[in-house]
């Protein structure tokens, strides 16, 4: 069963890096699609909410919980800073990663507005 249970976390782990990934670069690739457009900015406020507010990741709360039920002592945090902390940001305070990821979550919402912006002047013109 503790196999089961670590075998799930990886699973929560992989779809939790997959979704930061679209987080982070779904603006490029909903553009011109309206529905993807709309569930990345969906999105894109979801991971601001989770990063301004003390609010806990629901899938850090499920990872941790099968790591718990697998016999692995759960990391403290939040998912950002146990895993790309110390692979991508070394020695940078959480204060730091917070604002790197508020920016990035912002430009996206600039991409956006951007194409928002071309799509009026042409129908203006």
């Amino acid at each position: 069963m503790i196999n089961l249970y670590s075998g799930l976390a990886t699973g929560v782990l992989a779809i939790h890096a997959i979704f930061i990934l679209w987080v982070i670069l779904g603006a490029l690739v909903a553009r011109s699609h309206r529905w993807l457009r709309w569930l990345h900015i969906v999105c894109l406020a979801w991971g601001i909410l989770v990063e301004v507010l003390p609010w806990p990741c629901p899938l850090t709360l499920l990872e941790n919980w099968l790591e718990a039920k697998a016999g692995v002592t759960p990391y403290a945090g939040g998912f950002l800073l146990h895993y790309l902390d110390a692979l991508v940001y070394p020695n940078v305070s959480p204060r730091a990663l917070m604002i790197a990821g508020l920016a990035v979550c912002f430009l996206n919402l600039a991409i956006y507005a951007g194409d928002l912006g071309r799509r009026r002047s042409r129908k203006v013109t």
